[in-house]
C-alpha cells in the first residue's frame, strides 16, 4: 500500500477529532505529507471518521494528481497542498470546525493569547482569513497568505487550520488553540480578559522548543 504509515496516521487522528468533538459529522480534513515521495495522504470527502480505513485515505501529489485510492479526496485538498508548497518544513495539516475557535471565526476576530497554551503557533495571535466558499482556490490562497509565518489560522465563518512538522504536533496545536479560544470566550462573558504581551508569548515559544522529552518529538504544551 502506498504511504501505509501516513494513511494509518490519518485514520487514527480522524477518529480522535471526531471523539473529541473538534469537528462535527464528516466536516474537517487531515493530511500528512511525505516529502521524499512527494505525496500527500488526505482524508476522503464526506466519509465518517469512525468508519475510515487506511485504503479509504486518498494519496495524491501536490499537482492534484491522484496516485492511490478509489475515493474522492477532501474538497479542501488545494488548501492542504498550498500549505505544503508554501511552508517547506511542515508535514501535516489539520482543518477542523471546533466550537469556540469557530465562534471567533464567525466574529472575524483573531484569537488572542489569554493563556500561553497556544504559544506553539509561532505568532502572537491566531489571525482570521477573509471569507471564501469552502473548496475554492481563493480560500486556499487566502488561508496560506493570512497564516504567514505562523502555524494556525482561522477561516472566516468557517473554522480553524493548524499545521506542524508531524501530525501529532498539528493535532496538539488544534487542541491548544481551541482550549485558548474557550478561555477567551468564557472570560469575556464575565469581564475583560488580560492578554499576555508579545514578549511573554515569545518567551513561552522559546521555552516550548525544549519542552518535554528529547525523543518525543513534541514541542509545546
Amino acid at each position: 500500500m502506498v504511504l501505509r504509515e501516513e494513511r494509518e496516521l490519518v485514520v487514527e487522528y480522524g477518529k480522535k477529532l471526531s471523539q473529541e468533538k473538534l469537528s462535527v459529522g464528516t466536516s474537517g480534513n487531515i493530511s500528512v505529507y511525505n516529502a521524499e515521495e512527494g505525496l500527500m495522504a488526505i482524508t476522503p470527502s464526506g466519509m465518517d471518521y469512525m468508519k475510515l480505513k487506511p485504503e479509504d485515505v486518498v494519496v495524491m501529489d501536490l499537482d492534484s494528481h491522484l496516485v492511490d485510492s478509489d475515493r474522492k479526496p477532501s474538497s479542501e485538498w488545494a488548501l492542504h497542498t498550498g500549505f505544503y508548497l508554501k511552508k517547506k518544513d511542515i508535514r501535516a495539516v489539520v482543518h477542523t470546525h471546533p466550537k469556540y475557535s469557530t465562534i471567533f471565526a464567525v466574529l472575524r476576530e483573531p484569537i488572542r493569547p489569554v493563556h500561553y497554551a497556544m504559544a506553539g503557533i509561532g505568532t502572537y495571535e491566531v489571525p482570521c482569513a477573509p471569507y471564501y466558499m469552502y473548496g475554492t482556490p481563493e480560500l486556499a490562497h487566502t488561508a496560506v497568505e493570512t497564516c504567514g509565518e505562523g502555524r494556525a489560522v482561522l477561516l472566516a465563518n468557517h473554522g480553524l487550520i493548524t499545521c506542524g512538522e508531524t501530525l501529532p504536533q498539528a493535532y496538539d496545536l488544534t487542541a491548544n488553540v481551541e482550549y485558548t479560544a474557550e478561555l477567551a470566550y468564557r472570560s469575556r462573558a464575565i469581564g475583560q480578559p488580560v492578554y499576555l504581551s508579545e514578549e511573554e508569548v515569545e518567551a513561552v515559544y522559546e521555552s516550548f522548543q525544549t519542552y518535554g522529552q528529547a525523543d518525543s518529538g513534541k514541542k509545546g504544551y
